[in-house]
C-alpha cells in the first residue's frame, strides 16, 4: 500500500498539472475568440469575390481560362493542414486518418503530392514515407494574408505550370466550440462555375462594368480566389485547433480534479488507519504494563 507521503506527493503533482491545463484552457479560449473574429472578418471578402465571379460567369458560359481547364488527373496535389503542436485531442489524428484513407482509395495507381502545413502533419508524412512536396511550419495563430501568400502562390503555381492536374484541401472545419469536421475542398480546377452564377447568396448587389474586360478581370481574380480558399482554410483550421485544445485542456482539468478527489479520500483513509493503528499500539502497551 502506498505511504501517506507518496499519496500526498501525487496529490500535489496532480494539482500542479491541473493549474497548467487550466491556464492552457484559458489561453486557448482567448486565441479561439481571435481566430473566430479573423474568420468572420474574412467571410465578406470571399462573398464579394464570389459575387463578382458570379456576375462574369452569368454573362457567358463559354469563358476559357487556364484555372478553369479540366485535365486528366494524372497527378493530384493535396494541401493538408494540421497544427504545429499537440495537446489538442483528436484534432490532428482525425485529419491525418481521413487523408490517409483518401490516398489509399484514390492513388493505388496514380501519383500524388502533399503540401503539409503544420509541423505535426509534416513530421508524420516524412516519417511514414509519403510524397511531401513542400512543408510549412510555425504558421502564426493570427496569420495575415501576406504571411501565407508564399504558400498560396506556390500551390496555385503548381496547377498553372501543369505540374499537378488537381488540387485539394484537407483540414478541420470549425462548426462549434465542441465540434470540428474534417473537410475536403477542391481548389483547382474551378469546375463548377454555375454555383457562382446561380447561387442566391452570390446575386450581385449592384451593376458591374468590367474594364478592360471580363477575361482580364478573371486573370487577376481567379488566382486570388484560389489563394483565398487556402488562406480561409488556414483561418478555419486555426479556429478548430484552438477549440479542440480548449476542450482537451478542460477535460484534462476535470480529470485531474477527479483524481485529486479520489487520492484525497485514499489519503484520509490511510491517515485514519495509521492513527487507529497508533492508538491500538498505545492502548496495547498500556495494558501490558499493568
Amino acid at each position: 500500500m502506498a505511504s501517506l507521503r507518496d499519496i500526498k506527493n501525487k496529490i500535489n503533482s496532480t494539482k500542479k498539472t491541473s493549474h497548467i491545463t487550466k491556464a492552457m484552457e484559458m489561453v486557448s479560449t482567448s486565441k479561439l475568440l481571435k481566430a473566430q473574429s479573423n474568420t468572420q472578418k474574412f467571410n465578406p471578402y470571399m462573398q464579394k469575390m464570389q459575387e463578382v465571379m458570379g456576375t462574369i460567369f452569368g454573362k457567358s458560359s463559354s469563358i476559357k481560362h487556364p484555372m478553369l481547364e479540366k485535365r486528366e488527373a494524372k497527378k493530384t496535389l493535396y494541401v493538408v493542414i494540421t497544427s504545429d503542436s499537440g495537446l489538442c485531442g483528436g484534432f490532428n489524428a482525425n485529419v491525418i486518418r481521413n487523408f490517409v484513407n483518401t490516398i489509399n482509395e484514390r492513388h493505388a495507381n496514380s501519383e500524388y503530392g502533399i503540401v503539409a502545413i503544420g509541423n505535426y502533419g509534416a513530421e508524420f508524412f516524412r516519417k511514414n514515407g509519403y510524397n511531401v512536396v513542400d512543408s510549412y511550419r510555425d504558421i502564426p495563430d493570427e496569420p495575415s494574408f501576406t504571411q501565407v501568400k508564399q504558400i498560396t502562390n506556390k500551390v496555385v503555381g503548381y496547377f498553372i505550370d501543369k505540374e499537378y492536374d488537381e488540387i485539394y484541401l484537407h483540414y478541420n472545419h470549425f462548426v462549434s466550440m465542441i465540434q470540428q469536421v474534417v473537410t475536403e475542398s477542391k481548389v483547382l480546377p474551378i469546375d463548377n462555375t454555375d454555383k457562382f452564377a446561380n447561387s442566391e447568396e452570390q446575386q450581385p448587389t449592384g451593376a458591374y462594368e468590367f474594364e478592360p474586360g471580363e477575361t482580364a478581370v478573371l486573370d487577376v481574380i481567379l488566382p486570388q480566389y484560389a489563394e483565398s480558399m487556402i488562406y480561409g482554410s488556414i483561418l478555419d483550421s486555426k479556429a478548430s485547433e484552438h477549440s479542440a485544445r480548449k476542450t482537451a485542456m478542460k477535460n484534462s482539468t476535470d480529470n485531474a480534479g477527479n483524481i485529486i478527489d479520489t487520492l484525497t479520500i485514499k489519503y484520509n483513509r490511510a491517515r485514519q488507519a495509521a492513527i487507529t493503528q497508533e492508538i491500538t499500539e498505545i492502548v496495547s502497551g498500556a495494558a501490558a504494563t499493568k
